[in-house]
């Protein structure tokens, strides 16, 4: 029971920093361009990694699995690179938090969608979710008496559908590579090809990216290094559907995080299309053997 607590505790811990990983990419984008933002952290969260897989991921060495690895990494790394860009270029155009979490977190609608596509069967309730989401976006984007979709709604959109995708990348190689290798790999790419960007489209300034210092450090250290040593050590005693719903409250806490920390404020009917995103979110997640081993009653001794 107390290793299920502590279990539970670092999943929601890992949903909370990734949530409030928005605020710092919201305040950041007050000082420094996407690229740079990106590029910075995303080196320092591969950094970050190095500790963690001395620790977690001591193996002997195998040429092919680490050949493997590095490409794949590379291949992750560029998909990251487009979904962080359209994301953080979402959160600077939209100017909220807490928007931003609750598109970009359509992703996880999304990824039994795309799947179903290419013939992997889904669960019913995932369309229901879609259902949800769908009409939440409605009201989450909606001015007036119209639905309108500003430019940052459209990038957090698009770059969900990159998100979606990522997530397709890794579950297709991951049991194939070192996972913490291949992380930190793709994690250096990003970073690499944000900083080349960056130093092409960009003004970068050293008094800037100082001003964006403790986003910058937060988005690295904290929502890299940090969150994904939690996430490894609380889905070691999880449930991988109910990790996956835990995880998806990250879209409510960048809601909170706004709120508290950003004073953001929706209107009626923005508050009430998060709300049916989440649900949307929530229900995407459900399949019959989770319904079952919740539901399921002990036998009666005879």
């Amino acid at each position: 029971m107390i290793e299920k607590i502590k279990s539970t505790s670092l999943l929601f811990l890992t949903a909370i920093i990734w949530g409030f990983a928005f605020v710092a990419q919201r305040v950041g984008a007050e000082f420094v361009g996407a690229f740079t933002f990106n590029g910075v952290r995303f080196l320092l969260g591969s950094l970050s990694l190095i500790p963690v897989i001395l620790f977690f991921e001591r193996e002997k060495f195998d040429k092919s699995k680490f050949i493997k690895t590095m490409w794949t990494g590379l291949i992750a790394g560029v998909v990251l690179f487009v979904a962080s860009t359209l994301q953080q270029l979402g959160v600077e155009w939209t100017g909220s938090a807490g928007k931003a979490g609750f598109l970009t977190g359509l992703y996880i609608v999304l990824v039994p969608m795309i799947r179903l596509i290419f013939g992997k069967k889904t669960s019913i309730f995932t369309f229901f979710g879609a259902i949800f989401a769908l009409v939440g976006l409605f009201f989450l984007c909606m001015t007036g008496d119209k639905l309108t979709f500003g430019k940052g709604d459209v990038v957090l959109i698009i770059g969900a559908v990159f998100w979606a995708i990522h997530i397709l990348v890794i579950d297709k190689f991951v049991n194939d590579v070192s996972p913490l290798k291949f992380s930190m790999t793709q994690f250096f790419i990003c970073g690499l090809f944000s900083c080349f960007a960056a130093f092409l489209t960009e003004d970068i300034q050293l008094s800037a990216i100082k001003s964006a210092g403790i986003p910058i450090l937060y988005g690295g250290l904290m929502s890299v290094g940090v969150a994904y040593t939690c996430q490894i050590l609380g889905q070691k005693k999880s449930d991988p559907t109910f990790a996956s719903i835990v995880f998806s409250t990250e879209s409510v806490f960048s809601a909170i995080g706004g709120a508290i920390i950003l004073h953001e404020i929706m209107t009626g009917r923005g508050y009430l299309g998060c709300v049916l995103i989440f649900i949307g979110i929530i229900l995407s997640q459900i399949d019959m053997d989770f319904i079952k081993k919740v539901f399921k009653k002990p036998l009666k001794n005879n």
